[in-house]
């Protein structure tokens, strides 16, 4: 199961490495709805007519989009009435094997900083090289075997 879960992490992990030069490109001023439009050559009623809505609507629509208040199905309905296929997708800054490495990194150091507290009261303190090979050792074993609350600190 766990070697299942890895896999499906790293496949994804490769399909939305296609996306990440798309996270540089900045929408359009006026939208993707507008700058489409306008590279047709389609004004507003025949943009409206295509929708089969009113122009007064087709203008709330480009505003709706700039705005950030459309819906993922209004987008796909207007993309399809531009000829357009509309894309959505979430893509990881860096990678989703990252991702999870960063949180059990976070994890891992309260756990241990908790840890190490326990044993200087104790005078069984860890030295700087001990507690790095103990760290490596906790991050590993979370990324391997993540627990339920992996998310939850």
């Amino acid at each position: 199961m766990k070697n299942k879960k890895k896999l499906v992490k790293e496949q994804l992990d490769a399909t939305l490495k296609a996306f990440r030069p798309l996270m540089d490109i900045p929408p359009p001023q006026k939208g993707w709805i507008r700058a489409i439009r306008d590279a047709l050559g389609m004004n507003g009623r025949q943009f409206a007519d295509r929708l089969n809505v009113t122009r007064q609507r087709s203008s709330q629509i480009e505003n709706e989009e700039r705005t950030g208040s459309i819906t993922l199905k209004g987008m796909e309905r207007i993309a399809d009435g531009l000829d357009c296929a509309f894309v959505y997708a979430l893509v990881p800054r860096t990678s989703l094997a990252d991702t999870v490495r960063e949180q059990a990194k976070r994890v891992a150091g309260k756990r241990l900083a908790q840890a190490s507290q326990t044993m200087i009261l104790e005078d069984q303190g860890l030295s700087k090289e001990e507690n790095e090979q103990v760290l490596t050792g906790i991050i590993e074993e979370l990324i391997d075997n993540p627990p339920t609350n992996l998310w939850d600190e």
